[in-house]
């Protein structure tokens, strides 16, 4: 469940992303979920992983995590964009983190929804965002009264709303009194970036002397992607190769 929620949350955050690249949404627990990852580019191509002990049925969500934090890091394509902020965890819910994160690392007031049930995932998030170069044309108790409204809608938005209700028809229900644009959606697919070269470079960074003691030990050395579960398998000759073909060619990570 909390995968599909995390997916959920990477897709709404970066449906906020000015320029290409990639956000990472990342919970680093200290409890039997011990980290929860998901990753959606500026074209809602997306990808997730847990780690966590077995879990109980009826576990919530802080008894899962225990402490940790939530790590937020934006990749732009051209590099000149790229940023990463980290909050404690805070809450009793994955939603709960993430408007705790936007105040502490953006000053960003903001609620968010998030609901799943099997096969569907939902997510809602607001923000109130300050006026553009510091200047308003509204009058301050106006914005104001306009948030707490907002506010109040989402804090009465249930979970069985958010999956059950018409997207469109749930905003004009929730905001309709103010001029409600609705625009275009997005395709939201799985696609991971791992690749043998990826691999490559990773062994390439681990050295040659341990690359070989683990053919010699193991006759090939198999690394599994963590995100799409592929493996990549290099023989002896593969490993050899690698050594002589020089230094990491771009990304040195899997990811």
């Amino acid at each position: 469940m909390y995968r599909l929620l995390i997916l959920s949350a990477a897709v709404l955050l970066a449906a906020t992303l000015k320029f290409a690249g990639t956000l990472t949404l990342q919970l680093q627990g200290k409890g039997l979920v011990n980290l929860l990852v998901a990753q959606c580019t500026h074209d809602f191509k997306v990808r997730g992983m847990t780690r966590h002990d077995p879990i109980g049925d009826t576990a919530g969500f802080r008894s899962l995590v225990g402490d940790g934090q939530i790590v937020v890091t934006v990749e732009a394509t051209d590099r000149a964009s790229s940023y990463q902020g980290v909050v404690p965890i805070t809450g009793d819910s994955l939603a709960e983190c993430l408007e705790a994160y936007f105040i502490q690392s953006e000053q960003l007031p903001t609620r968010v929804r998030l609901a799943s049930t099997a096969g569907v995932v939902s997510g809602m998030l607001v923000q109130r965002i300050p006026g553009e170069g510091g200047k308003q044309s509204v009058d301050p108790a106006a914005l104001e009264s306009a948030w707490m409204k907002v506010d109040h809608a989402m804090v009465e938005l249930s979970a069985a709303a958010l999956i059950e209700d018409d997207i469109e028809q749930r905003l004009v229900r929730m905001f309709g009194d103010d001029a409600v644009r609705v625009f275009s959606g997005h395709e939201v697919k799985f696609e991971c970036r791992c690749s043998r070269e990826r691999v490559a470079n990773v062994l390439r960074s681990l050295g040659v002397d341990e690359v070989r003691s683990v053919i010699a030990e193991q006759g090939a050395v198999t690394v599994t992607c963590e995100f799409c579960q592929k493996p990549y398998k290099f023989d002896a000759i593969d490993v050899e190769q690698l050594f002589t073909e020089g230094a990491p060619r771009g990304s040195d990570a899997i990811n």
